[in-house]
């Protein structure tokens, strides 16, 4: 059997490799754009405001299509189009991403607590929508470990909202600095979001800092869990993971 000798690659099929290599990135990049623009975007989890819910280290899914879509929803933050398409109102409830009004850059996620047109204040730690003190049920403290290993009890309750949406909150004290409020009246076109971890989130009842939040601005539903590490266990530190992933957090819905 006879073989051919092997010849170097000519310039013109280096050109050819080098034009496939550019096209497979093209492709790679527009199908990372479409995703993050117009179906999912993982986000993680980096402070405690919306504890118990969610904690810090936890990584999710949002759902970009819920709300519609704005140039805070476009992949890699393009500024493509003002205003919002295929847009529909967030129900009261969802727990939600939305840019920082103050800036418009910074990624928020709180929970959507007041509608256009509705009335909202905190009483004694109470929530009040429309005039009407929200239900809230004490359940079992929420618990958590120090630095020392010391524990570390929360009151918390399951609080209902007037649409029947449930979920937890936790509260240190009923008489916080955000605990008596005066009342917010949402403006047409805005949200009035909170955080469950109600004496610790910077949220619309600081209007200086937050305030009320424009629709336009919601980029997505927070939908489940994808991954959650414990707090200070950094994701690239894959040595740790055996033992800092909480396994029984992963691909959890988010309500």
């Amino acid at each position: 059997m006879t073989f051919q000798k092997e010849t170097a690659p000519t310039a013109k099929a280096k050109e050819s490799g080098f034009a496939e290599t550019v096209k497979t990135v093209i492709f790679a990049v527009l199908i990372a754009f479409g995703v993050r623009t117009f179906a999912f975007e993982p986000f993680n989890i980096p402070s405690g405001s919306m504890i118990p819910t969610l904690l810090i280290g936890d990584y999710l899914f949002v759902s970009k299509f819920s709300y519609g879509y704005s140039k805070y929803t476009v992949g890699f933050g393009l500024p493509l189009f003002e205003g919002r398409i295929f847009g529909s109102e967030p129900e009261r409830g969802d727990v939600a991403v939305f840019k920082l009004p103050r800036d418009n850059k910074t990624d928020y996620i709180k929970r959507v607590i007041g509608l256009p047109g509705d009335t909202v204040q905190m009483i004694g730690g109470i929530l009040h929508i429309n005039g009407q003190p929200v239900k809230r049920e004490r359940i079992e403290d929420y618990v958590t470990t120090d630095s020392l290993g010391r524990s570390i009890r929360t009151a918390q309750f399951i609080e209902t909202l007037p649409n029947g949406r449930t979920h937890r909150i936790i509260e240190e004290s009923d008489n916080g600095p955000l605990d008596n409020t005066p009342v917010f009246k949402v403006p047409p076109g805005h949200l009035f979001m909170m955080g469950d971890n109600r004496d610790n989130s910077l949220d619309s009842r600081v209007p200086s800092q937050v305030g009320f939040v424009p629709i336009e601005n919601m980029v997505g539903r927070a939908e489940f869990l994808f991954f959650s590490l414990d707090e200070g266990t950094r994701f690239y530190e894959i040595w740790r993971w055996p033992v800092d992933l909480r396994f029984s957090r992963l691909f959890n819905g988010v309500r």
